[in-house]
């Protein structure tokens, strides 16, 4: 677990008030311990995202909900989709999944 104060050191460009702004925004969504945010590792990698975003990528901050609940939803299909296929794989007659695969391998592009 990660504190702001590490988390403001650990990451280059990343400054306090920023930081402190998102978690306000609930961009980024750290547990609270004590009087301090702590940041597990989905938390860090959803700051390293936004300053990616916001500094190579030069989105703006009026842009990044936008940007961000796009790629949250995004996230959210896959993780539903590899869900499906394994329940595909663990339940579906042998069949089913050959007719499945074909059907994948033809479709249009």
């Amino acid at each position: 677990m990660t504190t702001i104060d590490i988390l403001v050191t650990q990451l280059s460009g990343l400054q306090r008030q920023d930081l402190e702004r998102w978690i306000a925004n609930q961009w980024v969504r750290p547990d609270r311990a004590a009087d301090d945010y702590v940041f597990g590792e989905i938390d860090v990698a959803r700051v390293r995202l936004i300053l990616e975003l916001r500094d190579d990528l030069q989105v703006n901050e009026e842009a990044l909900p936008v940007v961000l609940s796009l790629l949250d939803q995004l996230y959210e299909q896959r993780r539903r989709m590899r869900e499906l296929c394994e329940a595909l794989r663990r339940t579906a007659p042998d069949e089913v999944r050959r007719t499945l695969a074909r059907h994948l391998e033809t479709r249009p592009e």
